[in-house]
């Protein structure tokens, strides 16, 4: 049997966990069949680790905020006839505890035992706090 990973992204042009499903609603956010996919230039070396029960944790505002599993990997050739990487994800965002992450480009590998916990059904609906407010409760380890 294969131990999942996951990966940890920047989520460009998102405030919010509300900015991103707003996104994601969007048509151009959509692969073929409806589901919400990310492209990306670099192919994961660890596929099959991700998709063994991977995701997706997105970065806003300095915080880890939200995770999507990933679904599936599929190959996207540009109009430059450059080859990259459609991430297809499960339509579900599942809101997690915030974990600060610096800025970094592209995407990392983040191991299982590093993810920050999912948020109780009851506390996804709530309203953020400040991300400056999540960022320094998270860094005295208060959750």
């Amino acid at each position: 049997m294969v131990d999942h990973i996951n990966l940890v992204k920047l989520c460009v042009g998102a405030k919010s966990v509300e900015d991103l499903v707003a996104w994601q609603k969007t048509k151009r956010s959509r692969n073929a069949d409806g589901l919400p996919c990310h492209v990306t230039r670099m192919w994961p070396k660890r596929e099959a680790e991700l998709l063994a029960g991977g995701s997706i944790f997105w970065v806003m505002k300095g915080l880890i905020q939200a995770r999507q599993r990933i679904s599936s990997l599929e190959e996207r050739v540009g109009a430059d006839g450059i080859r990259r990487c459609a991430i297809v994800l499960d339509p579900r965002i599942i809101r997690t505890e915030a974990a600060p992450r610096r800025a970094f480009q592209g995407w990392r590998y983040l191991p299982v035992d590093q993810a920050p916990r999912d948020l109780p059904e009851g506390r996804a609906s709530e309203a953020s706090l400040p991300p400056a407010l999540l960022a320094a409760l998270a860094e005295i380890g208060v959750r």
